[in-house]
């Protein structure tokens, strides 16, 4: 046989060892795209009410980032049950970044899309549908816990 016989496998081959190189890092390269993605970035911001100061850091999803494009932000912050303050925004986010979460969590804020309202969790919460996490305090929340209506100033951190 000729060389030039074996050129269809040595192709094949050859593409296959790429292929074997490269899907892995296409792999990567979806995850770090991952629109649910729910780990901590460097974006944070900081909310006013009371006298009191609390600092989020947000996750890195298509939801968070909305977010941060509309701050700052002067809300009203009221009680909802006895685990969350609510606050409505001015218009609704993408819910791009929705996704299911098992470990909810007093410290959580998060954004419920149904009513287009943030959610600060200072009690236990159970996920429900609808609810997309946009990060977790840093500060402790508990100015959370003080009853009544306030005025919320929202800035991001540089």
């Amino acid at each position: 046989m000729t060389s030039r016989s074996f050129s269809p496998l040595r192709r094949a081959l050859l593409g296959a060892m790429a292929a074997s190189v490269a899907l892995p890092r296409l792999s990567f390269s979806q995850q770090r795209n991952d629109p649910t993605r729910q780990e901590s970035t460097h974006m944070r911001i900081k909310l006013i009410f009371n006298n009191q100061d609390l600092i989020v850091t947000l996750h890195d999803n298509p939801s968070a980032r909305d977010f941060l494009s509309l701050l700052p932000l002067d809300l009203m912050i009221d009680d909802h049950g006895s685990n969350e303050k609510i606050a409505y925004l001015p218009r609704k986010l993408t819910e791009q970044g929705s996704r299911a979460f098992d470990d909810a969590a007093p410290g959580d804020f998060g954004y419920f899309a149904p009513w287009g309202n943030l959610a600060m969790y200072y009690g236990s919460y159970h996920y429900s549908e609808g609810v997309i996490r946009l990060g977790r305090f840093e500060s402790s929340f508990e100015p959370l816990l003080t009853r009544g209506k306030f005025p919320l100033r929202i800035e991001r951190i540089p």
